[in-house]
């Protein structure tokens, strides 16, 4: 028993210092992480908003007189030329009335002309000559309301585009403000849409903009801003805007719904992933790699935060271009704690591609 007695004060001693050492050897184990460079990059800050689309021309074609059809000249969603005849109807009567008026004008100008050189020798008056130059000319303006006449029988595109479907057959009676078909100029759209006024600022011709429809899920259509409105609506506060896009391979239909994005102020500024971001109380702090005694160790700088975008933040101050940021492993970590670092991350790899790198120098 007194032998125990003496021992025990020996045994905790022991027991201390070997609880020491694990402690230390604990301490002094490097904790691997990921890391990123801080560096700079091109970011702009993104505003909503929801458009619709429309032709960059479109017209309804219908009738101004009442006649029957006689000629189809187009299908549907055929693509025409401008000046194509799309639709002719009965124009025998005008025709056979600008035959008549011709013939008259004809003889007018004959008539005109075996009087010249008889006015020139005196043989007849200056008012005879007047009179049949006014029948030549009375005559010429009724050939061309004829024209006119028979011109509205026949439809014809003012312009390059799609025609739609076909409302009508050969034989029909056409009677004034009848839909014959619709025409749209489709190769550029126009993306029309609401902003918030407070965006005014920037809102201007040439700004770009992203467009995506939920009929191509997967493709996303660019485009740039092309006018604004004079006017803010008074209810909503907000600025329509019309951006255009290419539409050349004809992908895109009048009438779409599409969510557009705006690139509003755009700059170079140091971004990091959201992940290197500690947020304690009302702070954000991120972790920065330094070399220290010949080790790699962290320490800990606030830093300011700017706009946040998909897994991504930008640094307004706190950190310099270059500086190396822990990006995974943040929650392992104190101020001062022995890294090491076993890949660089710049947001692109997979977590195989990231271990498979070899081990990056600072």
């Amino acid at each position: 028993m007194n032998l125990l007695k003496f021992m025990r004060p020996q045994l905790y001693l022991l027991a201390a210092a070997l609880l020491a050492t694990a402690q230390s050897s604990t301490a002094q184990t490097a904790v691997k992480v990921f890391a990123t460079r801080a560096a700079e990059k091109a970011i702009f800050d993104e505003v909503e908003a929801l458009g619709t689309l429309r032709a960059n021309e479109s017209i309804n074609l219908t009738s101004t007189v009442t006649e029957y059809v006689t000629a189809i000249n187009f299908d549907d969603n055929q693509r025409v030329k401008k000046g194509r005849v799309l639709l002719e109807m009965d124009a025998a009567e005008e025709e056979a009335e600008l035959a008549e008026v011709m013939s008259l004008l004809e003889e007018s100008q004959r008539q005109v002309e075996r009087l010249k050189p008889l006015v020139e020798r005196g043989a007849a008056s200056e008012s005879a000559i007047d009179e049949k130059r006014r029948e030549v000319e009375a005559a010429r303006a009724r050939a061309q309301a004829i024209q006119s006449r028979i011109n509205q029988r026949r439809i014809v595109a003012p312009f390059d585009g799609v025609v739609g479907l076909r409302n009508l057959s050969v034989g029909a009676l056409m009677q004034p403000g009848t839909l014959i078909t619709t025409l749209d100029d489709d190769s550029v759209m126009k993306l029309d849409f609401s902003v918030p006024s407070v965006f005014l600022s920037t809102l201007k011709p040439g700004l770009q903009i992203q467009a995506r429809a939920r009929a191509y899920p997967e493709r996303l259509f660019e485009g740039t801003v092309a006018s604004v409105d004079s006017r803010i609506d008074p209810v909503t506060r907000a600025v329509l805007a019309r951006a255009l896009i290419e539409n050349s391979n004809q992908t895109l239909k009048p009438g779409m719904l599409m969510r557009v994005t705006l690139r509003k102020d755009p700059r170079v500024a140091i971004v990091l992933p959201e992940g290197a971001l500690v947020s304690q109380a009302e702070k954000v702090y991120v972790y920065r790699v330094i070399e220290s005694d010949g080790a790699q160790k962290v320490e800990r700088r606030a830093v300011e935060i700017g706009a946040r975008r998909k897994g991504e933040a930008e640094i307004l101050s706190g950190i310099e271009i270059g500086d190396w940021i822990v990006t995974d492993g943040t929650m392992k970590l104190r101020p001062g704690a022995m890294v090491e670092v076993i890949a660089e991350e710049s947001g692109s790899e997979t977590l195989s591609e990231k271990l498979g790198q070899a081990k990056p120098k600072l």
